[in-house]
């Protein structure tokens, strides 16, 4: 066994190229299981790797974990000592599972820029003294950044106690420049950027000077004291497949349309069941046998698809779909063809937010809350609520705060993990399925 981690070991050194880092496997005793052994040799070292061989390095370790049981990945991440870097991937599993973290995570500032701040109200809140939002308020992505924008208002007035002093800051010429400026005029915390390479450009500074939640997830880990804030389809994969492992699903066939975020959240979803033994089948050809069905198109390509399935032979019991099943719906009659599909949704249109008028209240009194705009207006609204709790939920080692977007938690590695709310097709239109939030 000896031998096999340390070649394991070698082997990171040379996916890391140039680096130079001293690794050393742990001893092994029976106190871990052998999988979750090989795991720690490869967290071990994956401080030192770089793009596609952090990648890969991350990608084995979660294979790892995947392959215990509930009661195996509880009990070794349990076992850990304080500073293992194997906790941050154990953590994440269980959250992303539904369990409770054995202790908080081993983070290097659980602060957040809260030092100067007033003490924390006895639920956490504790927010910024001056805060800078970065958004494209101009240029292409201005419609998405006044949604975001206006959620984010939203929660700020709807808040009675203390708040900070807020400023918005146009990223259009650049999200780089539009930092600087927010950290140049005192801003103690930063909200943004929104686009996935602005998060990477204010990322690659490992010690910003103001730290930030930015609102997208990028390719570099957000540096300590700092978080990320996403609605990826990543993201959305993860929640998909961890409803239907939950659920029993042993065979499933999924479907994806051609755009990005259709195969990004299909494919997410596809690696976290094959990795938790579910066999998984996208040609309909083969499907014969499946038990589920994940569909990851718009609701026009679903209605068209269900009738083939049908044809087919194909009978799925659970069927499930991305949250973009909605788009290109709303007419009951038509989308009947949809009912029994359950999908991820805003816990807003399942349930009260405190703060926030309901979903349909506040799309009648503006634009950037209608349609697909809320899901945006939604995020906004979250962003601002994490600027208060995000202490809190760094040194707690199982908090959540309920959102408008889902509930929402904190990962060893600084990104918010979120737990959606769910509805279901029935009669033809969208109904919220009962504490569809957890």
């Amino acid at each position: 066994m000896a031998l096999k981690h340390t070649a394991i070991a070698l082997l990171l050194l040379a996916l890391a190229g140039c680096a130079s880092v001293d690794v050393q496997p742990p001893v092994v005793t029976s106190a871990y299981s052998v999988a979750f052994s090989e795991a720690q040799v490869l967290a071990q070292g994956h401080a030192a790797l770089t793009g596609q061989a952090r990648s890969a390095n991350a990608g084995r370790i979660e294979t790892l974990l995947a392959g215990l049981d509930d009661a195996a990945l509880a009990r070794d991440a349990a076992r850990l000592p304080v500073g293992d870097p194997l906790y941050s991937f154990a953590g994440r599993a269980l959250l992303n599972r539904g369990l409770p973290l054995p202790r908080p995570f081993d983070r290097g500032d659980v602060s957040f820029g809260a030092a100067d701040r007033p003490p924390a109200d006895r639920d956490g809140y504790r927010p910024p003294l001056k805060v800078g939002v970065l958004l494209p308020l101009s240029g292409g992505q201005s419609a998405a950044a006044a949604s975001v924008r206006d959620g984010f208002l939203a929660g700020y007035y709807g808040e009675r106690r203390r708040r900070p002093d807020v400023r918005f800051y146009d990223t259009a010429a650049g999200a780089s420049a539009a930092y600087a400026r927010a950290a140049a005029e005192g801003n103690d915390f930063v909200v943004g950027p929104l686009a996935r390479d602005e998060v990477d450009a204010v990322f690659a500074d490992e010690t910003p000077s103001v730290p930030l939640l930015a609102l997208n997830r990028g390719s570099r880990t957000p540096p300590a004291g700092s978080a990320a804030f996403s609605l990826s389809p990543e993201d959305e994969g993860i929640s998909l497949a961890q409803y239907l492992i939950q659920r029993g699903a042993k065979h499933v066939l999924i479907q994806t349309g051609g755009e990005d975020a259709q195969r990004r959240t299909a494919s997410t979803a596809k690696a976290q069941l094959e990795r938790r033994g579910v066999q998984v089948t996208e040609d309909i050809a083969a499907a014969q046998g499946v038990d589920t069905l994940l569909l990851a198109v718009k609701g026009s390509q679903a209605r068209a698809l269900m009738p083939q399935l049908a044809l087919a032979g194909i009978n799925a019991g659970t069927r499930v779909a991305t949250s973009q099943i909605v788009s290109g719906t709303g007419k009951p009659a038509e989308d009947a063809a949809l009912d029994g599909i359950v999908y991820p949704t805003e816990a807003w249109a399942v349930r009260n937010v405190d703060g926030l008028p309901s979903q349909a209240s506040a799309a009648a009194r503006v634009d950037t809350a209608k349609g697909p705009a809320a899901r945006l207006f939604a995020f906004g609204y979250d962003a601002w609520l994490l600027t208060g709790y995000l202490e809190r939920l760094a040194l707690s080692n199982n908090g959540d705060v309920a959102g408008a977007t889902g509930r929402l938690s904190l990962d060893g590695f600084g990104n918010v993990l979120r737990v959606p709310g769910w509805s279901r097709f029935a009669g033809g239109v969208p109904v919220p399925l009962a504490d569809g939030a957890r």
